[in-house]
C-alpha cells in the first residue's frame, strides 16, 4: 500500500531522459490511417451513409453537441464501426460508460430476457431487479441504502436535496447549514443544482442565476476547506476523489482525510462524485477504497448499467434516516429492464479477479505512454489509477485526438482542452493497450503542424 499511496500523494513526471531521444526519429512518420472494416457479423444494419446521418442530424437535432465527424452504427468488444464499416479501437467507452465493452454476451442475455419479461412498471409499484441491485450496492459498499436515478446529474441532484434534508432533520431548533463546497475543475452534472457544483464558468455563466451557495475552493486545499466546514455553514462537501472531466487529477489521502475529519467535526456530510471513476475504472471496485476514507453519500452512474441510463446515490442509514415518503422520487429511476442489465455488469466488475486484469493492463498502459511518448516535448505529465489516464500536453490536445481519429483511434479531451483522456472498456486487452499507444505516438506531430 506505501507505494500506492505514494503515487496518489505526488505527481507522476514523464521521464525525458537521453536515451529515449532516438524516439523522435518516430515523429517524422505519417499518422496511420488504415482501412479496417468490419467483419460480416457487426456490419451496421443501415442504408444511410455516415454524411446523410451527419447532414439529418443538423437539421432536427437542437446544437447542444460540437460531435465528432464519424457515425458509429455498430459495436463489438473494444471495436465500433461507421456504416461504411471502417472499424475503430474504442478508448472512450461513451465516455467510461461502456465498461463491459460493447455487445457482452451476457449483459445482452440479460437486457433481452428482461425485455421479454417487464420493462417498466414505475415507482408505485415494487420490482425484483430494482431490489436486487440494491441488495448488490449495499453488500458490495460502505451504504446501507440506496436511491436509484437516471443520470449522474440526477444523482447528484439527490444528493444535494438530501443532505439539505439531513440538516433540516438533525437540526431542527438551530439555523440550518444550506451551502455546499465544490472544487476547482470539478464536474458534477448540468442540471441546476449539480452544474452550481461545477467549476467551469462557461457551463454555469449562460444559465445564471443557478442554485446559491455554492463555495468554490481549490482541489486538495485542506487548510481552505477546513476552515469553511468549521464555520457550520456546510451543509456538505461534493469531492470527486479522481476528477474526470477535470483532467484526471488524484486526490491526496491527506486531503479526502481531512476533508472526513473536518465533516464529522461540524456536522456536514461528505459526498463522493464516482460516476466516471468509480465502479472498477481505478482497479478497484470504488476509488475511494484506495484513500480508506469512506463517505456519507456516493453518487455512481456512467458504467453501472453497461450504457443503458442509470444513475444511484448511495447513502448511511444516518442521512436515509431523513428522508421520507414524497422527499423525492423518479419515473423511471430504477426500472426493471435497466436494473436487470446492472447486475450482470456490477456481478462481472467487482469479482477480484476482474478488478486486478484492471489494475494491472493500466499500469502497464501508464508505464508503455510515457516510455513512448516521453521524447516529445508537448508531454508535460502522464498520470492516472487504473484504466482512468490522463496525457497532459503544453498545447491543445485536439490535434492529436483529430489524428487518432482518422487513424481508427477513439479518445477524449479533459481539463482546460489540453488533456487527453483515455477511458477505455475495462475489458481491453494489452495488445490492445499497445495499438493504442502506438497510434498516439505516430499521431503527435499533429501537435507541431497544428499548435
Amino acid at each position: 500500500m506505501g507505494s500506492l499511496q505514494h503515487f496518489l500523494n505526488s505527481p507522476i513526471s514523464v521521464p525525458f531522459s537521453p536515451n529515449l531521444n532516438h524516439r523522435r526519429s518516430f515523429f517524422l512518420r505519417a499518422c496511420l490511417n488504415l482501412d479496417v472494416h468490419a467483419p460480416d457479423s457487426v456490419k451496421p444494419k443501415t442504408h444511410l451513409k455516415s454524411r446523410e446521418v451527419m447532414e439529418m442530424e443538423g437539421k432536427v437535432l437542437v446544437g447542444t453537441y460540437a460531435r465528432n465527424p464519424v457515425v458509429i452504427s455498430s459495436g463489438k468488444g473494444c471495436k465500433l464501426y461507421d456504416p461504411e464499416g471502417r472499424e475503430y479501437l474504442d478508448c472512450t467507452s461513451g465516455i467510461a460508460v461502456n465498461a463491459l465493452g460493447h455487445g457482452d454476451p451476457d449483459w445482452v442475455k440479460a437486457v433481452v430476457e428482461q425485455a421479454n419479461l417487464l420493462t417498466h412498471v414505475s415507482n408505485v409499484f415494487y420490482s425484483v431487479p430494482q431490489v436486487e441491485l440494491a441488495k448488490r450496492l449495499v453488500a458490495c459498499s460502505f451504504a446501507d441504502r440506496v436511491f436509484f436515478a437516471n443520470s449522474g446529474t440526477e444523482a447528484n441532484e439527490a444528493a444535494i436535496k438530501f443532505a439539505r434534508k439531513y440538516q433540516r432533520f438533525t437540526n431542527p431548533e438551530k439555523q440550518q447549514a444550506t451551502e455546499f463546497i465544490s472544487f476547482s475543475n470539478s464536474f458534477h452534472g448540468r442540471t441546476m443544482g449539480a452544474l452550481a457544483l461545477t467549476s467551469k464558468e462557461q457551463y454555469r455563466f449562460p444559465f445564471e442565476p443557478v442554485m446559491p451557495g455554492v463555495n468554490f475552493l481549490e482541489y486538495g486545499d485542506v487548510q481552505a476547506a477546513t476552515e469553511l466546514i468549521k464555520s457550520g455553514r456546510i451543509a456538505a462537501v461534493f469531492v470527486e476523489p479522481i476528477q474526470g472531466e477535470g483532467g484526471i487529477y488524484s486526490a491526496t489521502k491527506e486531503f479526502l482525510q481531512s476533508l472526513r475529519s473536518a465533516c464529522d467535526d461540524a456536522g456536514s456530510l461528505l459526498v463522493f462524485d464516482e460516476v466516471q471513476c468509480g465502479l472498477g475504472r481505478t482497479g478497484y471496485l470504488w476509488a475511494h477504497e484506495v484513500y480508506g476514507v469512506v463517505p456519507d453519500i456516493m453518487t455512481l452512474a456512467k458504467p453501472l448499467a453497461g450504457g443503458l441510463p442509470i444513475g444511484a446515490a448511495l447513502v448511511s442509514e444516518k442521512v436515509a434516516a431523513a428522508i421520507k415518503y414524497g422527499d423525492h422520487g423518479s419515473t423511471f429511476a430504477g426500472g426493471p429492464l435497466v436494473c436487470n442489465a446492472a447486475i450482470t455488469v456490477l456481478d462481472k466488475i467487482s469479482k477480484p479477479g476482474f478488478l486486478a486484469s484492471v489494475s494491472k493492463k493500466g499500469q502497464y498502459f501508464k508505464e508503455l505512454l510515457i516510455h513512448k511518448l516521453g521524447g516529445n516535448s508537448h508531454v508535460r505529465e502522464v498520470r492516472g489509477l487504473g484504466l482512468i489516464i490522463g496525457i497532459d500536453l503544453d498545447v491543445s490536445a485536439s490535434p492529436l485526438v483529430d489524428a487518432c481519429r482518422d487513424s481508427s483511434l477513439l479518445i477524449l479531451t479533459a481539463g482546460k482542452g489540453n488533456v487527453v483522456r483515455l477511458v477505455p472498456p475495462l475489458i481491453i486487452s494489452e495488445q490492445e493497450l499497445e495499438r493504442a499507444a502506438e497510434i498516439i505516438l505516430e499521431c503527435l506531430p499533429a501537435l507541431d503542424k497544428t499548435n
